[in-house]
Formats: C-alpha cells, structure tokens, sequence
C-alpha cells in the first residue's frame, strides 16, 4: 500500500544491529562483520578494502555492525536489479538518519515508491535535466577559476577547503537560495549527521538542520524566488498545493544530500591525480576525451552506498531473503566487478562506456547525477589547465572519517617546489 506523504509515520520496521541480532533464517556462513564504514581496515583504504570484496566475499552476504545489520550486494548485476524493482525492495524505511517520531516526516523522493515518487521528482525535472544545469555552466567556470585564483600564487593549498569543499556547496547553495555565508556551517552540520558512527550526534544534527530549514520555508513562502527551496515551497501537484510534511521531507532530503557527496569526489579523484601525474599528463594531451576521463574516475571513486527493505519474501542467487530485512548495494565494490570491467582496478581513459552506479540508478538514481557530473567536468578542466603540476605534500598520510560518504579528510597539495 503506498504511503500517505501528508500524513507520515514512522515504519514498523525495527532496525536490527550487532553479531546477537541475526534473524534465524540468516545462514551462519553468510554472516560476516566486515566494518564497512568504520573498521581500521576501512578507514585506512576504503576503495581498496571495498574492491577487495570480489576476492575474498560471496556475492551475497550478512553484514553486522554496530548501527545496523543488512543483506550486503557487491556485483554489478544484483545491484541492478534491487534498483530496478522497488516493488521487491523497497525505499521506505531505508534511510538511516532519524528522526523526531512524534514530528515524523518522510525523505522525499527517496523513500517515496512508485508510482508516486514520480510527481514529486518531476516538480524539479528542469532544474536538474541536462539541459537545465548546463545553464550554470558559465558560473560553476567562474567560481572555479576565482577559487584557483586565490591560492595558485601560493603554491600549496589545503584542497578540501581551498577548493574541493567551496565549489561544488556554493553552487548548491546558489541554487537551493541558500546564504553562502552559512556554507561552513551547513558543512559542519552535515559531516555530523553523515560521519556519526552513534545516533546521539547524527540526532543533535538533525535537529539543528530541520530548525533551520523550517525557518527557510517560512521565509521562502512570504518572499518567493526562483530557486530550489522556493520551488517546493510553492509547487503544485494535481491541482494541489504541497502539504507542510511534503515540503519539509522535500528540503531537508535535497539539503542533505547536496552538502558532501561531490565535496568527496572531487576529493578523491585529486588524491588520486596528485599521486598519478602521468593521468593528469594523458587528460592534458587528450582535453577532447574529458567525458571518458571523466565517467573512468567517477566509476573508480563512487562515494556512497544505496539500502532498501525487502517488501515481501525474495529469494536472490539461492539465499532466502524475508520481508523486512535490509538490504544494502556497495556501489563502489559494484564498479570494479570484474565481469562487467577489463581490468576494473586500472584507470583506463579508453574504455567503452558502461552504466556505473556512482549515482545509483533505477526509478531512485540521483537527481542531482548531471549536476555532479557537470561540476567534476569543469574542475577537472580548469584546475588541470591552470595547475597540471600538483603534487601532495611530501609525507601526507590519508586520513578517512567513518560514515556513509567516502572521501579523505583533508588533502594537502603542493605546486611549487
């Protein structure tokens, strides 16, 4: 039965945790406790550790941990299919951010299944088409180029802050009508809820996201613009004004989910090309081959994850799956699958192009995938042409926050030697 968006509540589904709580119909040699997130193995290497998984793990296993426990997928066909068939694995419940259950609201669209996600995606359909981020090209280039500005005559910057952080949140704030002198605090607040490994932070978090945010639509509907948040405040469906919970589960799901996961990328793709001056050297000679340069490194830096709920009793590849149980693909395992890549652990600028799941995919995959990808595009482009020579700093050791968006902590570079 679809859910009632205007009149949310909270899912009876309990969120089991640790090695006590298997369910019985778990076979025991498919259980595993294998720290994605948050292990010392983990966190010294996450892409390594995660690729890893086509070697030493089954493709279906039982994951324990300390915040839930789930069915884990690492190949590219099984990640696929969950995707693609939300009438088996559904959205519903499968976010892990909590919330007040006495002022619950749903995460919209995400945890809204067809056929009904579909009006709510379609309110922003031309801010985020193609189309409608091309239109920011010319500013994302200018905001590029003024963040190289500022630190290209020094030599050495901290990247994550210099410019990996500032670029791809002041856009998202321009375009979500968001300050940009509360981007550090916007930041702030989402590393707390997104790198917590305990709820207690990732609660103190959300409450401070959400007062806010009930502040911005307060002021979005008595002074209207023509951004993002302004948008949802005043949209229509069928004749409908949105209901107060719609908007809110709206905003707080984009603001969210804006905030750190390009932020990541572009940190470890130039983690990676400080360390390989011979790619960055194959871009510069072949600047007419970006768009495959840069689906290669978006493949071999996915950053996130995607969870469901198993709406009725599956059985996938043998194993026996019951309703209710969790599931989770590890997108960034799924792109080095050794059935679908040649060679997945190379960065190869040449290969056919083939559907990654950096962005997931499905009826779900990210609204924001063609602005994540336009952004990347022009840093790349910009930072390549104006500082090709980049090195980290001697002796960088990198460092990984536990949490649900992988990227490196901080990121020394240097340019001058």
């Amino acid at each position: 039965m679809p859910i009632d968006a205007t009149n949310p509540v909270p899912p009876n589904l309990p969120r089991l945790a640790g090695i006590g709580n298997v369910p019985d119909h778990v076979p025991q040699d498919l259980v595993r406790t294998l720290g994605i997130v948050y292990s010392p193995e983990f966190l010294k290497n996450p892409h390594e550790y995660m690729k890893s998984f086509h070697e030493t793990q089954p493709r279906i296993v039982f994951d324990t941990g300390p915040m839930s426990n789930q069915w884990t997928l690492f190949k590219h066909e099984d990640a696929q299919f969950m995707l693609r068939n939300p009438d088996i694995f559904s959205n519903e419940g499968a976010t892990p951010f909590p919330r007040d259950p006495d002022d619950y609201f749903y995460f919209i669209p995400i945890e809204i299944d067809p056929p009904h996600h579909r009006k709510y995606r379609k309110i922003l359909e031309q801010s985020f088409s193609i189309p409608g981020v091309k239109t920011l090209e010319d500013q994302i280039r200018l905001r590029a180029n003024d963040l190289i500005d500022s630190i290209i005559e020094k030599g050495e910057c901290e990247f994550t802050t210099a410019f990996g952080r500032p670029l791809p949140v002041s856009i998202f704030l321009d375009i979500m009508g968001l300050p940009q002198d509360k981007l550090d605090t916007f930041v702030e607040w989402a590393v707390q809820l997104l790198h917590s490994n305990s709820v207690e932070p990732m609660q103190d978090a959300m409450a401070k996201i959400s007062a806010y945010l009930k502040e911005m639509i307060d002021e979005k509907r008595a002074n209207p613009d023509d951004a993002v948040i302004s948008r949802i405040v005043h949209a229509v469906i069928d004749g409908q004004p949105l209901h107060e919970k719609e908007i809110f589960g709206f905003v707080v799901f984009l603001f969210i989910g804006g905030l750190d996961t390009v932020f990541a990328t572009l940190n470890n793709i130039w983690a990676y090309l400080a360390q390989h001056p011979e790619k960055v050297k194959e871009m510069q000679d072949d600047p007419e081959n970006i768009d495959s340069q840069l689906e290669e490194l978006l493949r071999v830096w996915a950053v996130t994850f995607s969870g469901r709920v198993l709406a009725k009793d599956y059985e996938m590849h043998g194993v026996k799956m019951k309703k209710g149980d969790r599931i989770t693909a590890i997108l960034p395992t799924c792109n080095f699958d050794p059935d679908v890549w040649e060679r997945p652990h190379d960065v190869d600028f040449k290969r056919a192009r083939k559907p990654i799941l950096t962005f997931a995919g499905g009826v779900h995959m990210c609204m924001g995938a063609h602005l994540a990808r336009l952004e990347t595009k022009i840093a790349l482009q910009e930072w390549i042409r104006r500082i090709p020579d980049f090195r980290m700093k001697l002796g960088t050791q990198l460092e990984y926050r536990p949490g649900g968006v992988i990227g490196p902590e901080y990121l020394p570079l240097q340019w001058k030697w």
